[in-house]
């Protein structure tokens, strides 16, 4: 998708784009339209958070038991052909 372009102000002599005040301003313009981002965001609720952190725990412990268990028997393996 296409971004819209803002119709920049014509550049005088004196706005050569190098000023100290010229990039104060940038900095300005950037910090607002960070926080008119900010305002859309759709912030989850505490619920479902709550969920997800706790989706995320179940997981990482299932695929930790699976990979010790794969790692284990990999082990065993590796030690009765070597041996």
């Amino acid at each position: 998708m296409a971004k819209k372009q803002q119709n920049a102000p014509e550049a005088t002599p004196a706005d050569s784009g190098n000023g100290i005040g010229d990039k104060i301003t940038q900095l300005r313009d950037y910090f607002e339209e960070a926080k008119g981002e900010l305002r859309k965001v759709t912030w989850p609720t505490r619920k479902e958070t709550t969920a997800t952190g706790i989706a995320v725990l179940v997981l990482v412990f299932v695929m930790s038991l699976f990979l010790g268990v794969v790692d284990l028997g990999l082990t065993k393996l590796v030690e009765y052909i070597l041996s």
